[in-house]
This record gives C-alpha cells, sequence and structure tokens, in this order.
C-alpha cells in the first residue's frame, strides 16, 4: 500500500490507437500514477529511456515498432529488469501468450481491459 509520503509509481502506457492510450492514461492518473503515453513502440523505448516507468502497459500491434520488438528493447537494457512489462492486446490466444512471454512481457491482458481488474492487478504488482 502506498504510504502517503510516497511518489507515485510511474506508469508507461503505449497503443498506437491514441484516444485508448489517452483514456488509460486519465484512468491511470486518477488512481495516482504518474503516467506518460507513448504511441507506438520505438516511442515506448525513448520515453521508458528518460521516465525509468515502473511498469509499462504496452498494445502488441503497432506500427514504427511492434510490442514485441519494443519489449525486447527494453527488456535489453540496464535496469529494465525491474520494469513490469504488460501485453495488452485484442488477441489473445495462446500463441500471443507464448510470444509475450518469449520477448519478455510478465503480464498478458486481453482488450477490452476491465478497469477494476486493471486497478487491482496494479495495486497487487506495484505495492
Amino acid at each position: 500500500m502506498k504510504r502517503r509520503n510516497d511518489p507515485p509509481q510511474r506508469i508507461l502506457v503505449v497503443d498506437d490507437n491514441r484516444d485508448a492510450a489517452d483514456t488509460l492514461a486519465m484512468l491511470l492518473e486518477f488512481l495516482d500514477y504518474d503516467v506518460r503515453t507513448a504511441y507506438n513502440g520505438q516511442e515506448a523505448v525513448e520515453t521508458a529511456a528518460q521516465f525509468q516507468p515502473h511498469l509499462v502497459i504496452l498494445d502488441i500491434h503497432m506500427p514504427v515498432m511492434d510490442g514485441y520488438e519494443a519489449a525486447r528493447e527494453l527488456r535489453g537494457r540496464t535496469g529494465s529488469h525491474r520494469t513490469v512489462l504488460v501485453a495488452l492486446t485484442a488477441v489473445a490466444t495462446p500463441e500471443s501468450q507464448h510470444k509475450a512471454k518469449e520477448a519478455g512481457f510478465d503480464i498478458h491482458l486481453a482488450k477490452p481491459v476491465d478497469g477494476g481488474e486493471l486497478a487491482h492487478l496494479l495495486e497487487r504488482v506495484l505495492h
């Protein structure tokens, strides 16, 4: 549980659907997280280098760099082994779950994700 004087946990939300990314970011800010957004995998890697998120919620199917490649890039960086990577995808097959695990994701969620379920997951993982 977060103590009163603790800084908020940092979360990076990545989705090429800007409305989806921005809406999720607003929800997370309402839940008192420090949130940044990116709209493709390359932006995610660049933003994470500066922001140093505790958790990244990453769409899989995106232009420029997909979520699998972005996850591998993030995992290859120093210190990123402590970052929790969450795959958020419309394709929730056993194959996609396996590919996500191989790419370095810790958690695999299917779209649309329930806000209450996500809040509970974040509380469990981050606190």
